[in-house]
C-alpha cells in the first residue's frame, strides 16, 4: 500500500495499521493492512477487507478469535 489513506497504530502491540479506500458510495469498503518493523524488516501481520467506513482515530471493531489470532501472530501471547 504505497499512499494509504489513513494510518494509524494498530490492534496487535507495536503494530501499525493502514487503510484504502475501495467500493462505491453504494457499498463503501475499505483495505486494511496491519504490520510491524522488527529488525529493521517490514512484516505483514493480517490484511482484510472491511465493510463500510471506519470513524478516523479508532480502528475497525475485530472479532475476539481473530484478535486472538494477531497476538499469538505478533509474539505477545505464546
Amino acid at each position: 500500500m504505497r499512499h494509504p489513506d489513513r494510518k494509524e497504530t494498530g490492534v496487535a502491540p507495536k503494530t501499525i495499521a493502514m487503510m484504502q479506500i475501495t467500493g462505491t458510495k453504494k457499498h463503501p469498503t475499505e483495505i486494511w493492512m496491519m504490520y510491524q518493523i522488527k529488525n529493521q524488516k517490514f512484516r505483514i501481520i493480517s490484511a482484510w477487507r472491511y465493510p463500510g467506513r471506519t470513524p478516523k482515530g479508532k480502528p475497525p471493531p475485530i472479532p475476539d478469535d481473530v484478535f486472538q489470532d494477531l497476538l499469538l501472530e505478533t509474539g505477545v501471547l505464546k
